[in-house]
Order: C-alpha cells, then structure tokens, then sequence
C-alpha cells in the first residue's frame, strides 16, 4: 500500500529519544524549553509554548485572547473540527467565512463582507482562526487589514504550514497573528507523534498559556496572592488543564527539526514532479499564491465535470491499486454537531463545492520517485 501520508522516522530521532528515556526527566525538564526556543528562533518568533497537540495550543489560544460566553470566533469551514471546536471549550459563538475558491484557505474578500454586516448588526468577532490550508499560508496581510479596521484578534491555524514562507518570511513569526499555533502529528511536516505549538510576540499571551497548560498553577511568587516562604509552595491561580508536551516527544521534535529543511526540499519536489506529470489531466490542481512558498503538507487536487469518472470514483480506483487517498476536508458546518448548532449544508457553498471534488494524493517524505510514478499511472488510467 501507498498511504497519503507517514512520518519519516531516522536512527538520529531514535537516538534523541532514548537519551531522554535513559535521562534524570520524561515530562517538565529540559528538552521542552529547549524544543520551545528553537522553533521559536526557525520562526522568528519571541515566545513559544509547546502542548501535548494542536487542538490544546489552539485552546490555550483562545483561553489566552480572553475567549469566553457571549464572544463570536470565526474560522473556515474547510479544516479539522478542532479550529471551531476549540472556540466552543471556551463557551463563545463559532461561525464560518467561506473560501477563496482558488486557494481554499479563508476568503478575505468573504471576510470583509461578513465583517461589514457584523458591524451594521454590531456582532463583530472577537478572533478570527485563519487556516493556512495544505501547507499554504492563507492572506495573513489581508486579515490583519481587516483586523486593523475592526478589532478582531487573529490566530493562525498553522498546522500544516510548519517551515512555510509568506512574503519571504517564516510562518510563525508574529508579523501578522496574535498567535500561531503548528501541528506535530505523525502526518505533518515534522512529528513529536502527537504535538503542537503556540507561538507569540506577546508575553503576555505566551505566560497565559503557559500557566493554563499546567493546570493554572505556578511556583513563581511573582504571580502568588502570597509570596512563597517555602519551596514546597505553588498556588493555582487560574482554572488551567494539563496540556503538557513530554520530555520524549520534544527529544522527537528537535531531532525531527533538524531535518526539516531535507524534508521541505523533498516535498516540494514532489508537488513540482506532480504538477508537472498530472498537467493536461481533467483536474484543478493546487494554485500557488504568488507571495508564498508552501510546506506542501497535502496535495489536494479537484475531479471535475469533465473527467470521465467522479471523485468517488477515483478514490476507488486508486484504492484498487493499493494507493490510499484522502479528503481534506468535510466542511465543518456540515457535521451533526454543527448542524444541530443550527448550521445547514449550502450555507458556505466555496467550500462545499470544493469538498465535493477534492482529493488528496500520497505526498511524504518517504514517498519515493516509482510510487510518485505509481501514482500518477493510476490516475492517468482511471481517468482514461
């Protein structure tokens, strides 16, 4: 079988992983921190909070921006639940802004419109959770535009896009997002095996979040309603929850960092090498925004109305040849927990024309040239 995604794991990672086990620390030493500051400094960022993954550095944002009941959160439709769902722990109102239909990231052009009726209805959002979509980053400038007119705070949902570019310059480095959140699951650019990350210009933001990921307790007497006498003291000052990455994952992730301009190197040669072998098809394939240079996480392509067979189809078809394919994403709105908030199917139709369409193929670091050419062989036959 050829899956869509794994992780490529090295004798350095295997390593990096038993000298922490063999160590005096598994959880809340030294390797955390120092994963912490070194995608900080990749990033060109000023603070980082690692978390047991990126659904808890997404709640540990929100949490962060002070979000509550009664506070409204947009995001897009076409992610993972967790970039509505984390808007949700925290009691606010979760909508959509539907997609720009080139890029399927959130659409700015939608966002302006939706912000100018939420302000005749004076319903602007507190945060708005922008999703840079299959490694891409989305139109950071353009949000942060329109967060400068109305107030809105901005986290960016970098899970895909670790080692990413946006005007020449690192993704994570706080120029246009409150926060930055990235994903270390096994299928991402680099691993921790589960994972993820905030970062942040602002320390105030970043101290929040680390407080709350450890059950909002400190040993630092500068944050006590009484000053520590004895060292056994801490004092739990806010209602915070345990979202602490391990000493092991973080061993994972440094070693994992290590290597991630190899594996950025790789899969972009291999979206080059699929752009150029799948052109001519009856396919849309992934666009490229001019300012940015993506971390490819997935490679998504469209099956339109002038292919001989359907999306279905070709996801069969591939499967029959032992090539597993994936869709990203089912839009958010249209799941049984949002549809009985009071979402219905045809309320974001960029995203779900896209859903409809939308296929993922084997992209990895792994993936070697005669399965890319496996690959392609396959979809070339299906769609005769």
């Amino acid at each position: 079988m050829i899956p869509y995604a794994r992780q490529s794991i090295d004798d350095a990672d295997l390593a990096a992983v038993v000298e922490v086990l063999r160590s005096e620390y598994l959880t809340q030493g030294p390797t955390v921190p120092r994963f912490e500051r070194a995608v900080a400094q990749r990033c060109g960022a000023r603070f980082a909070v690692a978390a047991c993954n990126a659904t808890a550095a997404l709640h540990l944002a929100c949490l962060a921006l002070g979000v509550g009941p009664g506070d409204r959160v947009w995001t897009s439709p076409n992610s993972f639940v967790a970039s509505a769902n984390c808007a949700l722990y925290c009691g606010a109102e979760i909508d959509f802004v539907d997609i720009d239909p080139r890029t399927y990231a959130l659409s700015t052009q939608a966002l302006r419109a939706k912000l100018e009726r939420a302000e005749r209805a004076g319903e602007i959002p507190k945060v708005v959770i922008a999703v840079d979509f299959a490694g891409q980053p989305c139109d950071a400038a353009g949000i942060a535009a329109l967060r400068d007119r109305y107030g809105f705070r901005i986290i960016e949902d970098a899970a895909h896009a670790i080692g990413a570019l946006y005007r020449g310059e690192p993704v994570g480095n706080g120029r246009y997002a409150d926060v930055t959140v990235f994903s270390f699951h096994p299928v991402k650019i680099i691993t921790t095996a589960e994972g993820g990350m905030a970062l942040s210009n602002d320390a105030e933001l970043a101290g929040r979040m680390a407080l709350l990921r450890s059950h909002g307790v400190t040993r630092d007497a500068a944050r006590m309603e009484e000053r520590s006498h004895d060292p056994w003291e801490y004092e739990q000052v806010e209602l915070g929850f345990n979202y602490r990455m391990t000493e092991v994952e973080a061993a994972l992730g440094l070693a994992q960092l290590a290597r991630i301009e190899t594996f950025l190197e790789r899969r972009r040669a291999l979206a080059a090498r699929y752009d150029r072998d799948l052109a001519g098809m009856p396919l849309v394939l992934p666009y490229q925004i001019p300012d940015a240079r993506s971390a490819y996480h997935l490679y998504p392509i469209r099956v339109g109305p002038a292919a001989r067979i359907d999306r279905r189809g070709l996801y069969g078809a591939l499967r029959e040849r032992g090539i597993v394919t994936n869709v990203h994403y089912i839009p958010i709105h249209t799941q049984p927990y949002y549809r009985a908030l009071g979402f219905a199917p045809g309320a974001f139709p960029v995203a779900e024309a896209y859903y409809r369409e939308a296929l993922s193929l084997p992209l990895y670091y792994g993936l070697t040239d005669e399965q890319q050419s496996e690959v392609v062989a396959a979809v070339a036959d299906a769609l005769g």
